[in-house]
């Protein structure tokens, strides 16, 4: 059982579910992905190369129609490779990134608060 299903939690931010191009450095290394999951906490890229856990980033990104751009610190709180054993076709390889910027995701927050939801 991977360490991220055996221990459920009780997420301290919303999640937004949209599509952002994110960049960031991971290893000397400019990176462009995928976001598809974001909120103040963190947000999940999609990546056929995802950052080992405990990899330091930092990331760029604005949200759709956003004007803002942000630029947070974060970890790789835990990652799924497309070649890891307990892979799955259903799940999309990628990593799950924390925020470890409070300044920095306090003012995603108080964006995402004025965004409104997209339309399904």
């Amino acid at each position: 059982m991977s360490e991220r299903a055996a221990a459920p939690h009780k997420r301290q931010f919303r999640r937004r579910t949209l599509r952002v191009r994110v960049d960031y450095q991971v290893g000397g290394v400019i990176r462009c992905e995928l976001a598809t999951t974001l909120g103040a906490g963190g947000m999940f890229i999609e990546s056929e190369e995802a950052a080992p856990k405990g990899t330091r980033l930092k990331l760029r990104f604005r949200l759709p129609g956003g004007s803002e751009l942000h630029e947070i610190e974060g970890r790789v709180a835990w990652a799924m490779s497309a070649e890891a054993p307990n892979a799955s076709p259903s799940r999309t390889p990628g990593m799950g990134v924390e925020f470890t910027d409070s300044v920095a995701a306090a003012a995603l927050a108080r964006e995402l608060d004025r965004t409104p939801e997209p339309a399904s």
